[in-house]
């Protein structure tokens, strides 16, 4: 998995000279705390009110409803602009966390309420880290697209952390209320910072000789007519499918049942994946080691399918973090892989459109969670983590074989050196 060849003198200082990335860089970070500790509150809140596994994971599948019309946010940012679209959807947060924050403060809120809820904000959701990535490609010059990555990754692992711990430590000592006073608050400060990034607009011809479901059809075409994005798609499907379920919607289910702990256990379980991921980050963007992308990501894959069922079959909570905190390293290890494959194997014409693709395959995450939740009800946690790691590995292997020219050959354009 290694390269000869090195990335010619990348700094990741350089991506702060770039005016537009020095104000999307704190207002991603403030939403990637507000995410995850939604996450994290919600999560506990419908487990807690319901006692109902199958609600909490219908609660992590509405999250990322959204991922099926990304492309046509794509699209739409093409043509409005990433810097209107940003502010919008964030605004749109503040407003939904500012609502749930009333209805806790007058004891009206219901494990029913907060679905409805969701469901609104889960449609546009998935299609925020479209809009960062490609505002990264758009905005900053081409030989920092990797450091600038690592950088964005860093900041979003950093956050789960944060994220994950506040989340239970605020709730447990001031209340659903106050969690979520913070919350809106972080929501308000990403979309004042948000008016600060550039409005990226595309050049006028091509939105003046294309329609929006033109630009929607030639995304497909592109995506389906280059094997190097069609595997990474499939890649990003089967993670998104198989693995996410145990490391994010299933984990209150672990915390409350397995490991027998409270929100306070809960947030360092999350924030064990989430430094495992910041770690790997950190290896990636040091540019020491010179790995091949789309190998990095196949290898990186299938030790996260070995490790999620290790996990379940822990029921020590210290051993449990360990496992999940290597579980978070490979993850980082195949999706950053992941992201530079599909930006380098695109035309920057594309971007937009082609990150609204990928994140269709997020939306293998809500059917793992809707069908792990009926499995894990009939046979156990134990043997639904058995049947999807095993299934993983399998899969996995079938795609790289497929893929082998695109994906799994050193001269590949996939396999670039990170």
């Amino acid at each position: 998995m290694t390269n000869s060849s090195t990335p010619a003198q990348l700094n990741w200082r350089d991506s702060f000279r770039v005016k537009s990335f020095r104000y999307q860089w704190p207002a991603d970070l403030a939403t990637s705390w507000a995410f995850e500790m939604e996450t994290i509150l919600l999560g506990w809140y419908i487990l807690s009110a319901s006692g109902s596994v199958l609600m909490l994971v219908f609660y992590g599948a509405l999250q990322y409803l959204g991922s099926l019309v990304a492309p046509i946010f794509g699209v739409v940012c093409d043509r409005m602009g990433y810097r209107r679209m940003l502010w919008s959807t964030r605004a749109i947060y503040a407003l939904m966390a500012f609502v749930i924050m009333l209805l806790s403060y007058f004891e009206a809120l219901t494990p029913e309420k907060v679905l409805i809820l969701s469901a609104v904000v889960g449609m546009i959701r998935p299609s925020d880290q479209m809009m960062r990535n490609a505002l990264i490609a758009k905005t900053l010059p081409p030989e920092q697209l990797m450091a600038a990555l690592g950088i964005s990754r860093m900041t979003s692992d950093s956050a789960r952390i944060a994220g994950a711990l506040a989340g239970a430590g605020i709730v447990a000592f001031l209340g659903m209320t106050s969690a979520y006073l913070v919350v809106t608050f972080l929501y308000f400060i990403s979309f004042w910072l948000s008016r600060g990034v550039d409005n990226v607009q595309p050049a006028p011809s091509s939105v003046a000789l294309a329609s929006p479901l033109q630009d929607l059809k030639s995304a497909f075409t592109y995506v389906w007519h280059k094997p190097i994005l069609m595997g990474a798609m499939a890649v990003a499907f089967l993670v998104n499918l198989l693995a996410f379920p145990f490391s994010l919607g299933l984990l209150p289910y672990a915390a409350k049942n397995i490991f027998l702990t409270s929100q306070t256990g809960l947030g360092f379980l999350g924030a064990s994946f989430a430094f495992g991921g910041l770690l790997a980050s950190l290896t990636l963007s040091s540019h020491k080691f010179k790995l091949r992308a789309s190998q990095t990501m196949i290898v990186a894959s299938s030790a996260w399918f070995l490790l999620d069922f290790v996990f379940a079959f822990t029921q020590n909570l210290y051993f449990g973090m360990f496992i999940l905190m290597l579980a978070g390293f490979v993850q980082s290890l195949c999706m950053t892989p992941l992201a530079a494959v599909m930006l380098r194997a695109t035309e920057p014409a594309f971007h937009g459109r082609v990150m609204g693709m990928r994140m269709l395959a997020i939306w293998g995450l809500p059917i793992g969670l809707l069908i792990s939740g009926p499995l894990v009800e009939s046979i156990g946690y134990v043997a639904t983590a058995g049947l999807y790691s095993a299934l993983g590995l399998i899969l996995t292997l079938a795609l790289t074989v497929y893929w082998r020219r695109a994906l799994w050959d050193r001269h590949s354009v996939a396999n670039n050196a990170l």
